[in-house]
């Protein structure tokens, strides 16, 4: 008989934790160009933060997003502020923007203690950009470059705010965000490096959704301190605006995944009847509280199974599964492959 077995697809809730290892469905589309401009005495801390966003973007899909490169303005050789050197990919005057395609977005990179002057080559550059439509963007005070090539006459623009005065006397007619983040159509800007991973994520979600960008925030940011206490939240996807009780059901599941609960032990744990505990599933998560305990325990498993050299009889039981079979069954269903084929490719 012929297995017409139907693949199984993640819930939003669950999908971008493993996007990395669904195979993919379309075509790959050309990764994203993002140019990064280094001023002298640029921000390390806020640079890293924005590559590190595009770079984790590349991991959580099967194929590249993105490519950037570095640009100094009149050396191959660009001092950080602390001291570190970092070696670029070429200078402004070697790298010529003569096409849409060679670069899509380019960003500034400011600092604590970059010259604010107007450098003439920056401009140039800037200029020629824009007029190419790509997308500008400007880091601690990187803005300010794209403010003394007249690009942000008119429009909001996020800086340091050590640089608020000086971007209000010189520049009457940029509007000057009291926010960290500033993003419209073809304009990026932001204070500082909290605000520059922020920038990015929101640039990822604008190419290749929500889905991408909220994977790459639940890699990026699982040490954030939680404003009350100053404790350390690493619970990855723990989104705040949920409902507490819906928050205390989904770490009941995570933390009994080797002997899973019945719905209506769940249900009774927190207080609510079954029928309650499904519509908060399905009004804020989009599913149902056993979908989303399958998930989380499938995602669980390839975590074992990619990353420890335990049995995969072991990582079944582990998970929550009665049986390898079973497993082996709903690892193929969602993933594609077999539990032994996905850790021979690994």
């Amino acid at each position: 008989m012929a297995n017409n077995q139907k693949k199984r697809d993640f819930s939003s809730t669950m999908r971008s934790s493993n996007r990395q290892f669904l195979p993919s469905d379309h075509a790959q589309e050309r990764p994203v160009k993002v140019g990064f401009v280094l001023l002298e005495h640029f921000s390390l801390m806020a640079f890293t933060a924005a590559v590190d966003t595009l770079v984790t973007a590349n991991l959580v899909r099967t194929a590249p997003l993105f490519e950037h490169i570095t640009l100094g303005v009149d050396s191959r050789k660009a001092l950080s502020d602390l001291g570190i050197e970092i070696a670029t990919n070429a200078t402004l005057e070697h790298f010529a923007i003569e096409h849409r395609g060679s670069i899509d977005i380019l960003i500034v990179c400011g600092g604590f203690r970059c010259d604010l002057k107007q450098n003439p080559k920056l401009t140039e550059t800037l200029k020629a950009a824009d007029k190419l439509g790509l997308t500008l963007g400007g880091i601690w005070n990187g803005s300010i470059a794209l403010a003394h090539a007249g690009l942000l006459d008119n429009q909001s623009c996020a800086a340091h705010p050590d640089n608020h005065a000086y971007i209000r006397e010189q520049f009457p007619k940029v509007q000057l965000a009291d926010t960290a983040l500033v993003m419209s159509e073809k304009r990026a800007s932001c204070a500082g490096p909290v605000s520059a991973l922020q920038m990015m994520l929101t640039l990822v979600d604008q190419y290749y959704g929500e889905d991408t960008a909220r994977a790459i925030r639940e890699i990026l940011s699982c040490d954030q301190v939680a404003e009350s206490g100053g404790k350390m939240k690493l619970q990855a996807g723990d989104d705040p605006t949920l409902p507490e009780t819906l928050r205390s059901l989904m770490q009941l599941m995570g933390n009994n995944i080797e002997e899973p609960l019945t719905l209506e032990e769940l249900a009774a744990h927190v207080e609510i009847s079954r029928r309650q505990m499904e519509r908060l599933f399905q009004n804020h998560l989009e599913t149902s509280p056993s979908r989303y305990y399958l998930e989380l325990r499938i995602t669980h498993a390839r975590r074992l199974l990619l990353q420890s050299n335990e049995t995969i009889t072991n990582i079944a039981l582990a998970s929550g599964f009665v049986s390898t079979s079973h497993f082996s069954n709903c690892y193929k269903d969602y993933f594609g492959v077999s539990p032994s084929a996905a850790r021979a490719k690994k």
